[in-house]
């Protein structure tokens, strides 16, 4: 089958030249120009959206970090009230030790002031019972004009007085 082509009829050595030349293109294109595209085009992509995904894995690295960080001082407020919550009980365990030691004390104070406030008043009862029947008696003898202590001795007389309930 011959077609006719007419001016359009390839010359096969041109065909083969063309050809030699294509591949040889080719070749020269794949070996030394696409090489140097591919690294252009991975530098700008680099350039791009490489930084930006860095810049990702940074910013999620930063709050991996962060949050780290806030778990840190989470657990660290947590202790510090833990701390504070431990001497407030020790603090309000020694004040109230105290104030028992002071109502001790206190009710030990009163307790031997009461003791002696009651020994110096019956001491002073019978001091000033003792002074009182000797002035009365020292008194009586002024009055009647001659001394009374024999018979008040005899009789009592002051002890007796005293020994009366009071009205």
């Amino acid at each position: 089958m011959h077609i006719e082509l007419g001016p359009l009829r390839p010359d096969p050595s041109l065909l083969v030249l063309g050809l030699a030349q294509l591949f040889l293109l080719m070749f020269v294109l794949g070996v030394l120009l696409f090489p140097r595209v591919e690294r252009m085009r991975a530098q700008r992509w680099d350039a791009t959206e490489g930084r930006a995904e860095r810049a990702e894995a940074v910013r999620a690295e930063a709050e991996a970090i962060r949050d780290a960080a806030l778990d840190e001082i989470t657990e660290a407020r947590h202790e510090a009230a833990r701390i504070r919550q431990e001497y407030t009980e020790r603090g309000s365990a020694a004040i109230a030790a105290a104030r028992a030691e002071g109502v001790r004390d206190r009710a030990l104070l009163l307790t031997t002031g009461r003791a002696r406030i009651a020994a110096d008043r019956t001491e002073a009862a019978g001091v000033l019972r003792r002074d009182v029947g000797g002035l009365a008696v020292a008194l009586a003898g002024r009055v009647v004009g001659e001394s009374v202590h024999t018979v008040a001795a005899e009789r009592r007389t002051v002890e007796r007085f005293f020994a009366q309930p009071a009205d």
